[in-house]
């Protein structure tokens, strides 16, 4: 595992030294260059051990202005946005730093991929539907970097949340906000599921909802706490195949490692203090470990269908034209799996899946497994949603992270939130301060009802 130290200091302010005007490349900024000077001076002393023919092609820069710790999706989109808003194009130095390079074990590349826009939260609502346009829209957002377009084609098939008699007034009065916020969702009676989804036994469903795409370093708390402000001075990045670790000097760190992110939280000192102080607060994510299964039915529901998640907690959806489907279930809090590994329980799914997708689609009787894989949540335990912004002490960090399973769907909406936050100190196309660290210590959650 590719561990990173952070070493904190003291900074008098929000950023200390802002996104200065750097050039990328092998131009080197002032500071860079007495470093450089540093070495050569070195190596001419007793014991030098510069050497003019070493290769550090493979090493990260000794300086950069924002590093993101986790190359997963969300923090790819991080950097993305912090590129394209910038005032002056190759203004802003980024380093990605990613501990597996073949994304093996990846929750971005781990995850069933569905796209959502039935939530319970406005903001989650806003930042799906900025996701989909991102997504529909892709090759135009990409021609900025002058790379050539990609061959994707993003048609989804739509969303279906079942809901039993006991939930179907909270289904009712979510749809309310997702209309007002702009989804297309309607809501549908078991006859009229029937008519539309033939394949489904409707029994138990008393309403479903049917979502679709459209095109100073010090200071005191208001109870008067007096807490320090602290800054991350350097990333200490672990080099592949070799214990050393390399410093690269930053003004900003980007958290957004995902399951592990409360780990960096960590690192930096964050959730040290006394406890019910906000020193002592810490990022509450955890990782969860999912399982994700692939089936095989010939007769199971056509191209028509969308992504069914039944009020048991299962879900599936079609997966390519050859009547595969991928789904799965949330094991019950007190059957949560050990995430020290990436095991499957092939048993979880004989016991707690497949007799409810039979149940709700009989054609499932007679599925096969094909195989199946689990990846990792960014779980977190407060309130199942995101963590966006900065860390109210730690001013130079920011997160990207904690969105329990819809990281990957809302991720282009979130990078350019956490851009807009560093370079314009404030949201600007969408309003995430419900997601703010802040919350934690204040008790506030922002309560997301639609969670699979």
């Amino acid at each position: 595992m590719l561990r990173r130290a952070l070493r904190l200091g003291l900074g008098p302010g929000l950023l200390g030294r802002g996104l200065g005007a750097h050039r990328e490349g092998s131009t080197l900024d002032w500071h860079g260059k007495v470093s450089e000077i540093k070495k050569k001076i070195q190596s001419v002393l007793p014991g030098g051990a510069w050497s003019p023919l070493c290769d550090t092609s493979h090493l990260p820069p000794e300086h950069s202005d924002v590093v993101i710790v986790g190359g997963g999706v969300l923090g790819l989109s991080v950097a993305y946005w912090l590129k394209r808003l910038e005032k002056r194009q190759g203004a802003i130095r980024v380093l990605v730093v990613e501990r597996d390079h073949t994304y093996s074990q990846a929750s971005t590349v781990l995850s069933v991929g569905g796209i959502r826009q039935q939530f319970s939260l406005p903001e989650n609502i806003q930042l799906s539907l900025f996701s989909v346009e991102f997504l529909r829209n892709i090759n135009e957002y990409l021609a900025v970097v002058d790379d050539p377009p990609l061959d994707l084609q993003f048609n989804p098939s739509g969303y279906l949340f079942l809901a039993s008699e006991e939930g179907a007034t909270i289904m009712e009065n979510n749809v309310k906000v997702q209309r007002q916020e702009g989804a297309k969702v309607c809501l549908m009676s078991p006859e009229q599921l029937r008519k539309k989804f033939p394949w489904m036994n409707t029994e138990g469903v008393a309403l479903a909802s049917y979502g679709f795409v459209s095109s100073s370093n010090h200071m005191e708390t208001a109870i008067g706490e007096k807490v320090t402000l602290k800054r991350i001075h350097e990333v200490h990045v672990k080099v592949d195949h070799s214990q050393e670790y390399q410093p690269v000097e930053c003004a900003i760190v980007v958290n957004a490692a995902g399951a592990w992110s409360g780990r960096i939280a960590e690192l930096a000192g964050i959730g040290k203090g006394p406890s019910g102080t906000l020193q002592g607060t810490k990022l509450p994510v955890e990782p969860r470990k999912r399982y994700v299964y692939l089936w095989h039915c010939p007769q199971g529901p056509g191209l028509e269908a969308p992504l069914v998640a039944d009020p048991s907690g299962a879900y599936f959806r079609r997966e390519g034209l050859g009547n595969n489907y991928l789904g799965g279930c949330s094991p019950a809090e007190e059957e949560e799996p050990d995430p020290g590994n990436l095991e499957v329980d092939h048993d979880f799914f004989q016991e707690k899946v497949w007799p409810h997708l039979a149940q709700r689609v009989p054609a499932f009787e007679t599925l096969k497994v094909r195989r199946a894989w689990a990846g990792y949540y960014d779980y977190n335990t407060f309130d199942q949603n995101g963590v966006v912004g900065p860390h109210p002490l730690v001013v130079n960090m920011y997160f990207a992270t904690g969105f329990s399973g819809h990281g990957l769907q809302q991720a282009p909406a979130v990078g350019r939130a956490v851009a807009e936050m560093m370079l314009e100190g404030h949201f600007q196309t969408i309003n995430l301060s419900p997601f703010l660290f802040s919350r934690f210590y204040l008790g506030e959650k922002a309560q997301e009802h639609c969670i699979i």
